[in-house]
């Protein structure tokens, strides 16, 4: 059985997107499909070039099912992802099943009148996506999305596996003495970054004034660039700070896996949020805010929830993670047990293949 993955542009310096289709597609090989990964190079050829291609590409496709991977910069230089849906329309003209992966179901925010002119044009792309697709696939539980119609049976929720290999911690217990070791996996772009960083600080003393010695590692896309702000955010507090920017794979993997904890402080802690995932991977304890994760299969895994932007409360749960062994080992338990249940990639091999294997996937239109 062949699949296709199709790709808008590739993100810049890492893609997400990109990671999940060759960790699903690693997957999908144990259960008998192959999944090609396809790019709609529409930066690079200009959309009638791109499409064009795609067009001629899409009639080798008709048995085959086609996951158009959507997210609004994928498929859009300013936001405005109107190029996801003339792909969708050459793929139903061609009469190819195709389901739609929603990386982002919501519309991306902002304060200016141009963001909210972004933002409406994105809740009307994802709507007719979903209408027009012979599947629907989201990372969040589908009772979470409100504009999603009730009773639908062509939305399905898959979780997301960890964009890095799992690793199974060589020692169940937290570091000995007093030494902990807390990572920070991504920052956001100014100016969310400014207050990330006020709030990562603050919690980190907090550590720091309990009379532990805590080390804080930030790694991932945004880390390199902001190298001069954690310098500042981090200047008044007694704690040692690395900063390894983009790292391989395998490396973050092993960073997490001899880490203590993970602060998750990028907004609410939602399902799509990858930087949990690995965490959960590499089954590490996280400290995150409250808000989205409730219901989701987050709130089962190894994760510390506390009210969004409370910063005392954030010192409070971090540092009693890290002080008390009980609290840790019940959070890395619960990690061990979350991970194979919902977030391993054979899991959610096993879930695409069930949920498109067994449909007749005839495109309609």
């Amino acid at each position: 059985m062949e699949w296709v993955a199709l790709l808008g542009r590739r993100d810049i310096p890492t893609d997400g997107v990109e990671d999940y289709s060759a960790f699903l597609g690693e997957a999908l090989k144990l259960h008998g499909v192959h999944l090609q990964s396809v790019r709609v190079q529409w930066s690079e050829e200009g959309w009638f070039g791109a499409l064009r291609r795609l067009w001629r590409e899409s009639g080798e496709w008709l048995n085959k099912w086609v996951l158009l991977q959507y997210t609004a910069m994928g498929w859009s230089r300013r936001g405005f992802p109107f190029g996801a849906l003339a792909a969708l329309i050459i793929l139903r003209r061609r009469g190819v099943r195709t389901a739609v992966m929603f990386h982002e179901p919501f519309r991306q925010g902002g304060p200016r009148w141009i963001d909210h002119l972004r933002g409406a044009c994105q809740d009307w792309v994802v709507r007719k996506l979903y209408a027009g697709a012979t599947k629907a696939i989201f990372a969040d539980p589908v009772q979470t999305i409100p504009w999603l119609p009730r009773n639908e049976s062509k939305a399905v929720f898959i979780p997301i596996g960890a964009n890095i290999p799992a690793r199974h911690r060589e020692s169940v217990s937290i570091c000995s003495g007093t030494q902990k070791t807390i990572a920070v996996f991504c920052l956001s772009d100014a100016p969310n970054r400014a207050r990330e960083l006020a709030e990562i600080a603050h919690a980190v003393g907090s550590v720091a004034r309990s009379g532990l010695h805590a080390r804080v590692i930030f790694m991932g896309r945004g880390t390199s660039e902001a190298s001069e702000d954690i310098k500042q955010a981090f200047s008044s507090v007694p704690v040692e700070v690395a900063n390894l920017g983009l790292q391989a794979a395998p490396e973050v993997s092993r960073i997490l896996s001899e880490s203590d904890a993970m602060l998750c402080v990028r907004g609410p802690l939602y399902p799509r949020r990858g930087s949990a995932i690995a965490a959960i991977a590499c089954e590490l304890p996280i400290i995150a805010y409250a808000g989205a994760a409730e219901g989701t299969p987050l709130a089962e895994a190894g994760v510390e929830l506390v009210p969004y932007a409370d910063r005392e409360a954030l010192g409070v749960a971090l540092t009693r993670v890290l002080s008390d062994r009980n609290a840790w080992r019940q959070l890395h338990e619960k990690n061990l047990l979350a991970y194979p249940r919902y977030f391993s990639w054979d899991v959610v091999a096993s879930k695409m293949c069930e949920s498109l294997g067994n449909h007749d996937g005839r495109a309609q239109g």
